[in-house]
């Protein structure tokens, strides 16, 4: 039985994989089940303290040897974004595809019950783009095009995922997550132009999810797969916006959000910071609230109550886990190199 995760606690029958522990999503959900007492392991390549076994799911050998009395896998281990100016194409397919396959291949193997697939809302891609001078409308009925080697693999495990439920029965649950990342923006215009708190509060109006959502949201999927089978779910905080905001995001954003916060405005004066003029997409959650019962706590009205109080409108998880970037190196002119 799995109740909402943040009545606190997840189901203690099962044993959770959790792939890309030393990741910010994977150290996520390992702390919360380990501050549960709920049996749980993390695998990454990089040592950490909640890595118990470290290895890559490049290697099938290492990825089986990890599956003994495992009931489910949280598969949030992928190479992002931040990697496509530093990694080759084939390094995404090894890890994103090959990597997912072979989870996929000692999960179904091992009679796992549950399999949740962390993906991203870049699978969208090209799709993202304004059209008609509007802003884009996003559901999980919005076709992907995904417009870089990062989105298309992640579609190309997506539709891993599929092939096992169909054809090996495994249970799995893909969730397209927005930005959660601490880390500033990777544009330089939007790092000049704004505060990164300023930003990111911005962006929870439209594309942008706290971590703690985001662990909630896994968890629930991961207790609701044997029921659901197979379904893919945007998990983005939810927004305010509504259809027929669409024309006038594009054309003058700010008036939006006013018209809904009245008092937005001077909250934001008081910290000078500014709402962003235009806005180009809206994430829609409604399917997850409604097929997973998740209620995510961390939306645009948070910030302002946050405001209002004099308080940090980041999670307490979020802080925990902190901000840990892509890579080893650092680099000089931004969180990590864009490519052109």
């Amino acid at each position: 039985m799995v109740r909402h995760a943040a009545a606190g606690w997840f189901g203690s029958h099962m044993t959770v994989l959790v792939s890309g522990s030393a990741g910010h999503l994977g150290e996520a959900i390992l702390r919360t089940l380990r501050g549960r007492d709920s049996p749980a392991r993390g695998i990454d390549l990089k040592p950490s303290p909640f890595t118990d076994a470290v290895g890559s799911i490049v290697d099938p050998d290492f990825v089986r040897r990890q599956m003994d009395g495992v009931t489910a896998v949280i598969h949030t281990a992928t190479l992002h974004k931040p990697h496509v100016a530093t990694h080759t194409r084939q390094d995404f397919i090894d890890t994103n595809v090959t990597g997912t396959l072979n989870l996929l291949e000692a999960a179904a193997s091992a009679g796992v019950r549950s399999f949740v697939f962390t993906s991203t809302t870049s699978a969208f891609g090209s799709q993202l783009r304004p059209r008609a001078e509007q802003a884009v409308w996003v559901t999980e009925d919005l076709p992907p095009v995904p417009k870089n080697i990062y989105g298309t693999t992640k579609l190309m495990a997506e539709n891993l995922c599929e092939l096992f439920f169909r054809e090996r029965g495994l249970p799995v649950v893909v969730l397209r997550t927005s930005r959660f990342f601490p880390e500033d923006d990777d544009d330089p215009a939007m790092r000049s132009a704004y505060p990164l708190d300023n930003a990111q509060a911005n962006e929870l109006l439209y594309r942008r999810l706290d971590i703690a959502d985001a662990v909630s949201a896994h968890l629930l999927a991961a207790g609701r797969a044997p029921d659901i089978g197979f379904a893919r779910y945007i998990v983005s905080a939810t927004s305010p916006f509504e259809p027929h905001h669409l024309a006038a995001l594009a054309r003058d954003a700010a008036s939006v959000v006013r018209a809904l916060y009245p008092d937005c405005e001077e909250l934001y004066a008081a910290r000078g910071w500014r709402l962003f003029p235009a806005i180009d997409r809206v994430y829609v959650n409604a399917r997850a609230r409604r097929e997973l019962g998740w209620r995510p706590e961390f939306d645009f009205a948070h910030v302002l109550n946050c405001l209002r109080d004099g308080r940090d409108f980041r999670s307490a998880l979020a802080h925990e886990v902190g901000s840990k970037g892509y890579h080893d190196t650092a680099f000089d002119d931004g969180p990590y190199p864009v490519a052109s």
